[in-house]
Formats: structure tokens, C-alpha cells, sequence
């Protein structure tokens, strides 16, 4: 297999995987509070994450990152599982799972509007564009349509959804200043921030009960949305001679999760959440036409 597609088969499986997450996320809280949710599927990252080095034979890597940067990658282990996920999972248990998951889709738009204080960057007139087109599209289907009413499903689930586009932004601008081992350096974060998830966990909502349904659903998500998925994407990008070629097949992943949340979950997904969801990603096209921000060619 060439390296390009090779690519294209880590890029593949890895919308793929995203693709069923939202799903998975709807099944998961159905058993367990979003904060149990969080901890456990974290603790099946690592393992994930683990396993990955240790097939790679670079498991040397994660005491070398822990030892050079350990505040830094503290600092994204506080941001990257525990508060985004804790936000996100939030957000997915107060609303329809066709709503949360394009609304957390507008984490680019969010990025671009950050790289301005944070990165120096300038705002194009494309990045005003999409930013009007990803509101307006977030607009619509926070409001099933009914735009002029701004009348919504849950305020909270919409502000926790945007939210977590905040944090998720927040995210990859401090982890551009990370020259370590992507991997690596996720892994020592996931491990730094187990500690405040689990006392976060037991302090708010206690442990997560011991059922076959709530483990499965967490080892699910641990597996594939926070561990698998990022790992093929490293991949993907690494072996792409076309970086635009392979960053631009996350813009299947949210169709393809309409089908799964309609199929499986039983929601029957409205015309606005198309119409909304069309507006979102046409936003991010015509942000990505000139000049993409490195930061948005990496995952949701």
C-alpha cells in the first residue's frame, strides 16, 4: 500500500469511528452521569493509548514527555479529557443527539475567531463568512427551524455545546506549542488529569456503578473516540503527501452520524437539522479556501 493510501485508510477509519460517537456518547448517558462517563472512559484511553506505544516500540517516549513538560502537559490534561468531555457529555445529555453533535462541529470557527488574541492571526473576510454561515447554521438547529421564536430545547445543552467548541479551540492553540510526541504527550495528559477526574467524580456524582452497559458504553467511547480515532488521524496526517486531501474527509463524518443517530437511537432527524448542519459546513469550506489554520487539520 502506498503511503497515500495508506492515508486515506487511517483518515477513513478515523471518521468512521467519529462518525458513531455521538451515538455512542446518547447510549453511554443513558447508564452513567456524564462525570462517571468521563473517568471511565478515560481510563480506557490510556490503555488504548498505551498499547499503541508499546506496538510501536515507543513507549520510551511517554517518561520523556512527562519529565521535560510536566506543567504543560498537565495543562492540557486539565482541558483535554476532564473539562471538554465534562462540558460535552453535559451538553449531549440535555439535548437530542442530531443537535449537539453538529453544534460541537463548529469548533474551527471558534478556532479561528481565538487564533486572533492568542496566535497574532489576522480575520479574513472568509473567516467572517463562515463564522455567519456556522452561527446561523447553529441557530437553526438549535431552534428545530423556528429561528425568529429563539425558542430552544435546552438553553444549557446550546451554551454547554458551544462551550466545549471554546475549550476544544482553547486546546489545539496551547497544543501548538507542544514539539513532542503527539501520542506520547496525550497519553501523559490523559494520566495527569485521572486524579481530577476521579476526586471531580466521587465528589459529585460518586463512582460509576459496576454494570456490564455502563463499562461497555465507556470502554466504547474510550476506545474509539478519545483513543483509536486520534491515533489513526496522527497517522493519517503523517503519511499524507496532502494534508488538505485528508482533512477534508471529516466533512463526512457528521452525515454518516445522522444516519447512525437515526437508526440506532430511533431520532427522527428534522429538515432543519440538514439545513442547519449544510449551513455549518459550508462555513467550514469556505473558511478552509485559503490559508487554513494548521490547528484545524487535526479532530473533533
Amino acid at each position: 500500500m502506498t503511503s497515500q493510501k495508506l492515508a486515506y485508510a487511517f483518515g477513513i477509519s478515523a471518521v468512521l469511528m467519529w462518525s458513531t460517537v455521538a451515538t455512542a456518547f446518547k447510549l453511554a448517558l443513558a447508564v452513567v452521569t456524564p462525570a462517571q462517563l468521563v473517568l471511565l472512559a478515560s481510563l480506557f484511553s490510556i490503555i488504548v493509548l498505551l498499547l499503541c506505544l508499546l506496538k510501536q516500540g515507543r513507549l520510551s517516549l511517554v517518561w520523556q514527555c512527562a519529565r521535560t513538560r510536566p506543567w504543560y502537559l498537565l495543562s492540557l490534561g486539565a482541558i483535554n479529557p476532564f473539562l471538554y468531555y465534562l462540558v460535552l457529555f453535559q451538553a449531549y445529555d440535555l439535548l437530542p443527539a442530531q443537535q449537539a453533535q453538529p453544534l460541537n462541529y463548529t469548533w474551527a470557527i471558534t478556532l479561528s475567531l481565538l487564533a486572533v488574541p492568542f496566535l497574532g492571526q489576522r480575520l479574513r473576510r472568509q473567516d467572517l463568512l463562515a463564522m455567519a454561515l456556522g452561527y446561523m447554521g447553529v441557530l437553526i438547529i438549535a431552534t428545530r427551524g423556528d429561528v425568529f421564536s429563539m425558542q430552544f430545547d435546552s438553553v444549557p445543552g446550546v451554551v454547554l455545546a458551544l462551550l466545549s467548541t471554546l475549550l476544544w479551540a482553547g486546546y489545539w492553540i496551547l497544543n501548538t506549542r507542544n514539539q513532542q510526541d503527539p501520542i506520547a504527550s496525550l497519553l501523559v495528559a490523559f494520566v495527569m488529569s485521572l486524579p481530577m477526574t476521579f476526586i471531580y467524580c466521587w465528589w459529585s456524582d460518586g463512582l460509576p456503578p459496576f454494570e456490564l452497559k455502563a463499562w461497555a458504553g465507556a470502554a466504547y467511547v474510550g476506545v474509539f473516540e478519545m483513543g483509536l480515532a486520534f491515533v489513526c488521524w496522527v497517522m493519517a496526517l503523517k503519511h499524507t503527501s496532502n494534508t488538505s486531501s485528508i482533512s477534508n474527509l471529516i466533512f463526512i463524518s457528521p452525515f454518516l452520524s445522522l444516519l447512525f443517530i437515526n437508526k440506532i437511537l430511533g431520532e427522527s432527524i428534522e429538515p432543519a437539522t440538514y439545513v442547519g448542519l449544510v449551513a455549518i459546513i459550508s462555513g467550514l469550506l469556505v473558511q478552509q479556501w485559503r490559508g487554513k489554520t494548521g490547528a484545524a487539520n487535526q479532530a473533533t
